[in-house]
């Protein structure tokens, strides 16, 4: 989402050395006069997050450990205290202590007159799936199905305190996963556990509507960015999903394979250099062998190889982007 590129075998950008002053979305964000933020329930420090994100130019606000003397991102990280907290688990804050978070920084940003692009990370649809009581019809730590119901009532209760705020009238707001539940082996690729929601709310002159080509996270600020009108310069992967020449691709990964759907062919990437082709059905999720033609698995092949090889060589830095 960050960096609107294919996922790189092994290790995540966000956990490898070298991964700052890339050209994410945020980069782009800035050229036009956003401040850019990332907002997170827990401890930024879970899986280097606030290491990439404050090395990408973006300002921190966490749950996180007290600041250490000489951290290079304390002069950009703020804390959420302890007095605004009404509940908290393993993972970190509730999303409603989260998303009033989120409020107090938009006006703060708001009152310095500058447009704002905050990434915000919740939490509380994760295990142990606690949440502050009274909220849903399912007691607190019952399981995934009470989470997920807290999830959306926060989410409604933050669109409601939205709404009363003076910047509201000209934000765009984004709903949008990761993953699905129970998709994180790392061997076999599960198509269904990818199928995610993205919404994209509050559009000037926007009416409803959906999009219905296949596409990837990727595509998704890409594709705002169009919708917003905007020119810009980048290296980013992802494409706007509304334009003519838009061809329908996905892209999936755990951290030994690497998946590529084009069409009805799913090529599968593993380590030594192996090379699957299932023939993939969304109608009941299925995936036979098959043979495929040497163009899709070359497309496949130059997606991920092209996107690991620029960021290994500096090609994903912010000062080498592509027009």
């Amino acid at each position: 989402l960050s960096l609107a590129v294919p996922p790189t075998p092994g290790s995540s950008i966000v956990r490898r050395p070298g991964n700052g002053d890339l050209s994410t979305v945020g980069a782009i964000f800035r050229t036009k006069g956003y401040s850019t933020s990332f907002l997170y329930g827990g401890d930024g420090f879970f899986d280097n997050m606030n290491a990439f994100f404050g090395s990408n130019g973006y300002n921190i606000v966490d749950k996180g450990r007290n600041l250490l003397l000489g951290d290079r991102f304390d002069a950009s990280r703020t804390q959420i205290p302890d007095s605004l907290i009404h509940f908290r688990n393993a993972w970190g804050i509730c999303d409603e202590d989260l998303y009033a978070a989120v409020i107090r920084d938009a006006g703060k940003q708001f009152r310095s007159g500058k447009p704002f692009f905050d990434f915000v990370m919740t939490t509380s649809n994760h295990r142990p799936f606690t949440y502050p009581d009274g909220k849903v019809g399912y007691p607190s730590g019952s399981g995934r199905e009470g989470a997920v119901q807290y999830t959306d009532y926060a989410i409604g209760q933050f669109l409601k305190a939205a709404q009363k705020e003076p910047w509201f009238a000209n934000t765009v707001i984004i709903f949008v996963a990761d993953h699905c539940a129970s998709s994180a082996g790392k061997n076999e690729i599960d198509v269904a556990k990818y199928h995610i929601p993205a919404i994209i709310c509050h559009l000037p002159d926007a009416r409803p509507d959906s999009i219905p080509q296949r596409c990837s996270q990727i595509d998704l600020f890409p594709t705002l960015f169009g919708l917003l009108r905007w020119s810009y310069d980048s290296n980013l992967y992802g494409m706007d999903v509304r334009r003519p020449g838009y061809r329908p691709r996905i892209f999936l990964g755990t951290y030994q394979k690497l998946a590529y759907i084009e069409n009805d062919s799913m090529v599968i990437l593993s380590p030594q250099r192996r090379v699957e082709v299932m023939m993939y059905s969304t109608k009941n999720n299925s995936q036979l062998p098959t043979r495929a033609g040497a163009r899709v698995v070359r497309n496949a092949i130059a997606y991920y190889q092209t996107a690991y090889r620029l960021f290994k060589n500096g090609g994903l830095s912010a000062k080498h982007q592509l027009k």
